[in-house]
């Protein structure tokens, strides 16, 4: 079982900034984009940390495991960054599918759009994570991973905003690893309905207030 995350922080050039941690009694299978603890595998903790928009550390994983060891985190774990201030985290839950996401749509990206006309805009990140309560498949938790991106990037069209989400965003899916295995992760198997509801109502409802990127509070 994956828990509720908590709101910690730490202290970085004389600032307090936040850090959300989800923490796991047993390892569970996941697989994740973050850029620490990317990939398939078993993982104990999710960390989501905060960081100021002028980021621009070239060693990503190796903070984030910095963090995780500040925190006695143990074992395996995924690690994900954001420009937003993660206690402004939303969660839902769809028939025993938890789902909790960080939301800076700032100014989103079509997928395809032209590269340089990317590179123009400004970015924000969605950072979603999800527990699924069954044992998932290999191809099922990838598949899971698409419909979460699907269901985020129909929130973001149902927000009236011209993207399918930014070039940072990061899904991570987690599930035990013991019971009957579900071969399906997509939005019309048992598990991914139940999923691509459950992002949907966490994106919509993060990207339907105004969130300010945490290093521009600071200065507000």
């Amino acid at each position: 079982m994956l828990s509720e995350p908590t709101l910690t922080s730490r202290t970085e050039d004389g600032r307090r900034v936040p850090l959300l941690v989800w923490r796991a009694d047993v390892p569970l299978r996941a697989v994740s984009s973050g850029p620490l603890g990317g990939g398939i595998g078993l993982r104990r903790w999710v960390l989501n940390a905060t960081v100021p928009m002028s980021y621009d550390r070239d060693d990503p994983a190796a903070h984030l495991a910095a963090l995780a060891a500040d925190l006695a985190l143990d074992g395996p774990g995924v690690g994900l960054l954001t420009g937003v201030d993660v206690a402004e985290v939303v969660g839902r839950t769809d028939t025993g599918v938890r789902v909790w996401a960080t939301v800076g749509l700032g100014i989103p990206v079509l997928a395809a759009a032209p590269t340089p006309a990317a590179l123009a805009q400004p970015v924000g990140t969605v950072n979603i994570v999800v527990y699924v309560p069954a044992r998932l498949a290999d191809p099922a938790l990838v598949n899971a991973v698409a419909t979460a991106t699907e269901a985020k990037a129909q929130a973001i069209m149902e927000l009236g905003l011209p993207g399918t989400g930014t070039p940072t965003d990061s899904v991570t899916v987690l599930c035990p690893v013991d019971g009957p295995e579900a071969a399906y992760g997509g939005p019309r198997s048992a598990w991914g309905a139940p999923l691509a509801r459950a992002v949907h109502a966490a994106v919509l409802a993060g990207g339907d207030r105004p969130v300010v990127p945490w290093s521009e509070q600071l200065t507000g």
